[in-house]
């Protein structure tokens, strides 16, 4: 015995087809997926706190950039304000913060740990990389 799939009719699947292109105009879906959000967009960082956090981390720039996978004037212009970090720069120095032992594990460094750094919301759909210091330093 053949089994029929159930196909639906041809105006059924154009009805689908134009509200899945509004709500990829939207931002809501990928083309790929249908119901699945979108992460956020990765935080911001300045220039003094991406400083403040190859420091923290007691990196040279030259180490810091090769960690990053970009050059050692990249970073530079970074921490003088002159560029600021493309996305996924953005997102790696994101995972660095939040997981700096997993990051430099992965290219053989040793691992170290930071504390004091946090992701906080600034606005709406907003966030960014902040670096507490211990008082009395």
């Amino acid at each position: 015995m053949k089994e029929t799939s159930k196909r639906l009719p041809v105006a059924e699947q154009i009805r689908k087809g134009l509200e899945e292109a509004v709500r990829h105009a939207r931002g809501e879906i990928t083309l790929k997926t249908t119901n699945v959000e979108l992460p956020d967009d990765p935080p911001d960082i300045d220039a003094p706190t991406l400083a403040a956090l190859r420091e923290h981390s007691r990196m040279s720039q030259a180490v810091f950039a090769r960690l990053l996978n970009v050059s050692t004037k990249t970073v530079q212009s970074w921490e003088q304000g002159v560029r600021t970090p493309s996305h996924a720069s953005r997102r790696l120095i994101q995972i660095y913060s939040q997981h700096p032992e997993t990051v430099c594990e992965s290219v053989g460094l040793p691992p170290i740990k930071l504390q004091g750094v946090t992701i906080e919301k600034v606005a709406q759909g907003q966030r960014k990389i902040v670096i507490r210091r211990k008082r009395g330093t």
